[in-house]
């Protein structure tokens, strides 16, 4: 699933362009917002149907090289390892990957130049010699090479990252994350997962976990920021000496009064959860001097509104 860490982000993204005038509905922006994480399991579907192409190519080169006038003892009789991937089997066979990779209609028939330097890469590696002449045969090693193969061939690919982007505003954001949660699908993944398993669902945790949970957290999240914002604007300002709020930056902003719906709207989510969450975001999302303008600005928030009971925590905080 998504951690929550990357629905704050895709929260602030939404208020970003909230902020800067785009959908006024809320309604409809929260509908966008929802979206957009709609769209990032499309990602990453594609970046698993990218690998599944990429091995694709390499079967069909592999049958075309014997075809070829005077082709090498190699060529003749080559190593089918790849192809026979334990790990890479149970992804090809599992009927949630195909039917999500269906529903996207993902096709790469018109992307075949940027396949064959993907391949063009793994094939001249050491990496993949390496495996085809280990002289082993585990699915440990099988799952660790898939890993290897999608991290250093496909996830690091400058053109796929490049198409990625041009299909989706907001996969400029979204694709090194993507790519970090296929990898720990492939990690996790064990000899027993089937073909009827399920690869990963983006909106709930475990079994026992409301399937609304995380979808309520975004929403309210998303809400209340919106329809708190002049309140939040009347805690922040006396806290920002020598600043006017106008002066300061949006995302910077938008990072404060998220943090402080948190606080003040979310009892069982630990303070230090929050703020450590917010202070990670503005590494990414701010400069060095925003991330500790916030980092201040929040520890005062949190100091001042926890003395007049304003933020009141309660359970045994385990929300992340």
């Amino acid at each position: 699933m998504l951690g929550r860490r990357q629905y704050r982000i895709k929260v602030l993204q939404s208020l970003y362009a909230y902020s800067q005038g785009g959908e006024s509905r809320l309604e409809i922006a929260e509908k966008n917002l929802l979206n957009s994480i709609d769209k990032f399991s499309e990602l990453y579907y594609l970046l698993f149907s990218f690998l599944f192409e990429v091995v694709h190519f390499y079967a069909y080169r592999m049958e075309e090289s014997k075809t070829k006038f005077f082709p090498t003892a190699e060529e003749l009789n080559p190593s089918h390892k790849l192809l026979e991937n334990q790990v890479l089997i149970q992804l090809q066979q599992n009927h949630n990957l195909t039917e999500n990779i269906l529903k996207w209609k993902l096709s790469w028939t018109e992307e075949q130049d940027m396949v064959r330097k993907v391949y063009q890469k793994l094939k001249a590696s050491k990496d993949l010699a390496e495996y085809l002449n280990s002289g082993k045969n585990s699915y440990r090693e099988d799952q660790e090479f898939l890993e290897k193969m999608f991290r250093k061939f496909i996830a690091k690919s400058t053109d796929l990252q490049s198409y990625c982007e041009e299909r989706n505003i907001f996969w400029y954001d979204d694709y090194d994350i993507a790519a970090v949660f296929v990898l720990k699908t492939l990690k996790l993944l064990t000899e027993s997962f089937n073909e009827s398993d399920i690869l990963i669902n983006f909106f709930v945790k475990d079994r026992d976990d409301d399937p609304n949970e995380d979808q309520k957290f975004i929403c309210e999240l998303f809400r209340k920021t919106i329809i708190h914002s002049d309140e939040l604007d009347q805690l922040i300002e006396p806290r920002t000496r020598n600043w006017e709020l106008e002066r300061i930056a949006l995302t910077d902003i938008i990072l404060i009064k998220m943090a402080l719906v948190e606080l003040m709207y979310f009892p069982q989510i630990p303070i230090k959860v929050t703020l450590n969450e917010y202070i990670e975001i503005s590494k990414q999302f701010s400069s060095y001097k925003s991330k500790l303008f916030i980092n201040g600005i929040l520890d005062k928030l949190v100091t001042d509104l926890t003395a007049e009971k304003i933020i009141n925590k309660t359970g045994r905080g385990l929300m992340t």
